[in-house]
C-alpha cells in the first residue's frame, strides 16, 4: 500500500519558510536606517536645545526677529511635506500588496512635493536674503540659515533615497519583493520612508520653534 503525505506539496520542492502563513511582525526596514535616523535625531534636538537656551537669554530679540518670517510660506512648506509623507506611506502599502507600478507613482508624487519644498525654501530665502537678513545679521537668522540649510540638505538626500526605491520597485524580479524570504527588497522600500518621514518629523519640530513659537 502507498503511504499519502499530506504535509508535502505534490511537487516534491519545499517551501521557504514562511509559505502560507501568517505575515511574521518584524520592524520596518533596515536596523542601520534605523541607526542613522537616531542618529539624526538627537543631533538635532541637541540644536533644538542650544535654539531654546539662545531664545530664552534673549526673548525679546528673537521675537523682533521672528516677525520678519513667512509664515505663510512656512504653513505651505508644512502642507506640502506632509502629504509628501503621505504619498510615500501609501506607496510602500502598496508595495507589500504587490502594486508595483502603483508604488513607483505614489513614490514619485512624493519625490515632486519634496522638490516643490526645496523651491518654495529657495524662494523664501531669497525673500529674507533681499531684504538684509542673512547668517550674520543677528542671533535669530543664525540660526534660522543653520537648522533649514541642515534639514534642506537632509530633504535632498531624502529625495536621492526614493530614487533608489524606485530603482528596486521597477527591477525585473520585483514581484519578489515581498515573497522573498529575506526581505531585502521590501526593506529597501520601508527603509526609505523610515527616512522621509524622519525628515516630514524635523520640518514639524523646524516650523513650530521658528515659525509659530511666541
Amino acid at each position: 500500500m502507498t503511504n499519502t503525505d499530506y504535509g508535502t506539496p505534490s511537487s516534491g520542492v519545499a517551501e521557504p519558510p514562511g509559505a502560507g502563513s501568517a505575515p511574521i511582525a518584524h520592524l520596518p526596514g533596515d536596523v542601520h536606517m534605523w541607526i542613522m535616523v537616531l542618529g539624526d535625531l538627537l543631533i538635532f534636538g541637541a540644536y533644538f536645545v542650544i535654539f531654546m537656551v539662545h531664545r530664552a537669554m534673549e526673548p525679546e530679540a528673537f521675537l523682533a526677529a521672528q516677525q520678519h518670517l513667512d509664515l505663510d510660506l512656512g504653513t505651505l512648506n508644512t502642507l506640502v511635506l506632509l502629504t509628501s509623507s503621505w504619498f510615500i506611506a501609501r506607496s510602500v502599502h502598496a508595495a507589500r500588496t504587490l502594486q508595483h507600478q502603483r508604488a513607483v507613482r505614489l513614490t514619485y508624487a512624493g519625490a515632486a512635493l519634496g522638490v516643490l519644498f526645496i523651491v518654495i525654501k529657495a524662494r523664501e530665502w531669497t525673500a529674507e536674503i533681499s531684504r538684509g537678513h542673512t547668517l550674520v545679521s543677528d542671533e535669530f537668522f543664525s540660526f534660522y540659515y543653520v537648522l533649514t540649510g541642515v534639514h534642506l540638505f537632509h530633504v535632498a538626500l531624502g529625495l536621492l533615497i526614493l530614487g533608489v526605491v524606485v530603482r528596486e520597485l521597477r527591477r525585473p524580479d520585483r514581484q519578489r519583493i515581498v515573497r522573498s524570504p529575506n526581505r531585502s527588497r521590501m526593506s529597501m522600500v520601508e527603509s526609505g520612508a523610515i527616512y522621509w518621514h524622519m525628515v516630514d518629523l524635523l520640518w514639524i519640530v523646524i516650523f513650530g520653534l521658528l515659525y509659530v513659537m511666541r
